[in-house]
């Protein structure tokens, strides 16, 4: 190692501590999904740098997605995958495939990930412990303006009601990396597919996490011109969205950082899990990787 490479790694070094000083004791929760869960190197990467959290006294709460892999095994089995408005129908066949892709193939394998780069971590879904008391999500349609809304029935689709969250911080406290499935329970025993980033959102909400990483397939939010903005609050976000600079499926990302900081999370960060150690950059260095939300 030449002395100008040693000098930028003790540089890198002296600039994270700050932050790790910062976040000390601090929870962060982060939606694992996108490539960052299917390309190989990026597995590792992600599994080093929560347990480097971990180490460095940072607990790390991972809530994970799956859509890819669930589809992958619905095709295997000739079964269609029907979406309405980005969302998956799922009928009682499907909810099956889906508590069995999310709760065992993806979820072990991200403990897996991140047992074998050092750290210690559990896999949950919302069901163990009743963590996520979920019901029936109700979609409505409305076609046209003169017509009553329709309502939609998506199956088993659900949103949270509660989170119970004293198994995540029992886990947090006896130095796990809690890994939870976005399936969540009726109160009736139901079982529900949720979206992964609102049940990180809300799991964020009810830790008090300093702060939501939501790890995408984009760098952020851009502006017209492609530039990555950040600092963004209800009122930029409603700017932007009124001049059609953010829409599609960046609207409901938005919309989940938003609710987090407004219900009591610092901030919140849509970054680009594409990136090596995405993570760690957002966290640990001066620049960042994507776009802060704050209240």
């Amino acid at each position: 190692m030449s002395a100008t490479e040693a000098a930028q790694y003790a540089h890198i070094l002296t600039e994270a501590l700050p932050y790790i000083q910062r976040y000390s004791g601090k929870t962060i929760v982060i939606k694992y999904g996108g490539n960052a869960m299917t390309d190989e190197t990026l597995k590792k990467s992600f599994a080093r740098d929560v347990v480097l959290l971990k180490q460095v006294g940072i607990n790390p709460v991972i809530v994970h997605g799956g859509g890819p892999q669930i589809g992958s095994v619905l095709e295997k089995i000739g079964k269609e995958s029907r979406f309405i408005e980005g969302m998956r129908v799922t009928d009682s066949e499907t909810m099956d495939i889906v508590q069995m892709v999310l709760g065992g193939l993806v979820n072990k394998q991200i403990v897996s990930d991140i047992n074998q780069a050092g750290g210690r971590a559990i896999g949950l879904t919302g069901k163990d412990g009743d963590l996520i008391i979920a019901e029936k999500l109700h979609l409505k349609s409305k076609e046209v303006d003169s017509l009553p809304s329709e309502i939609i029935d998506l199956g088993h689709v659900g949103t949270v009601k509660k989170i119970n969250a004293g198994i995540v911080k029992l886990l947090d406290n006896e130095k796990y990396i809690p890994v939870i499935a976005p399936v969540g329970v009726g109160e009736d025993g139901t079982s529900y597919n949720i979206n992964a980033d609102l049940v990180a959102g809300e799991i964020a909400a009810v830790l008090g996490a300093e702060r939501l990483l939501l790890l995408t397939n984009t760098s952020g939010v851009l502006d017209k011109q492609g530039k990555l903005l950040t600092g963004l609050n209800h009122q930029k976000i409603k700017a932007l969205t009124d001049d059609g600079t953010i829409q599609g499926g960046m609207l409901p990302k938005l919309q989940c950082a938003l609710d987090a900081v407004d219900a009591g999370t610092e901030s919140s960060c849509i970054i680009d899990g594409r990136v090596p150690h995405a993570v760690l950059l957002e966290l640990l260095t001066d620049e960042g990787v994507g776009t802060l939300v704050r209240k």
